[in-house]
């Protein structure tokens, strides 16, 4: 395995460890969905966001499943970060502000219609932007040094 991942960064971590824990929540928070998107029948595009699959059902549940399989990767590499590699949590969680606002303002701003349907992802892309800005802040702060070895 130590031929596919380099060695932990751990030590090198000056953030809040909090950070650190937060990011790894994020990173199961990604993983969920995506095994819902990938394993449940109508890929949760029915059941949980509540789209019509009345019309062409296969593309719709086609998509939620392409989009799944990404969450899966992408929620397990953020783990492997949040656990293993602590000084790249600033750039994931600075990484995961920047796709959350995107998300926010195509959902509410930019492509959003009026009376349209929001799936709850969009309810919680809102919820999350302040809470990321504020890890992402206590990751940049230098921690003040714990007792007990590496972080």
């Amino acid at each position: 395995m130590t031929a596919l991942l380099p060695p932990s960064t751990n030590h090198h971590y000056r953030g809040a460890r909090a950070a650190a824990w937060f990011l790894a929540l994020y990173g199961v928070g990604w993983i969920v969905p995506g095994m819902i998107h990938s394993f449940l029948p109508d890929s949760g595009a029915g059941t949980i966001a509540g789209l019509d699959l009345g019309h062409n059902p296969a593309l719709i549940i086609g998509l939620f499943a392409w989009a799944g399989a990404t969450q899966i990767v992408h929620g397990m590499v953020t783990l492997a970060v949040a656990l293993h590699y602590r000084t790249l949590v600033p750039l994931f969680l600075l990484v995961s502000l920047l796709e959350r606002s995107l998300l926010s303002w195509s959902a509410w701003v930019g492509r959003a219609q009026p009376g349209v349907h929001h799936p709850p992802e969009h309810y919680a892309s809102l919820i999350l932007i302040p809470v990321i800005l504020l890890f992402l802040l206590l990751a940049l702060r230098p921690a003040a040094i714990q007792p007990g070895g590496p972080r």
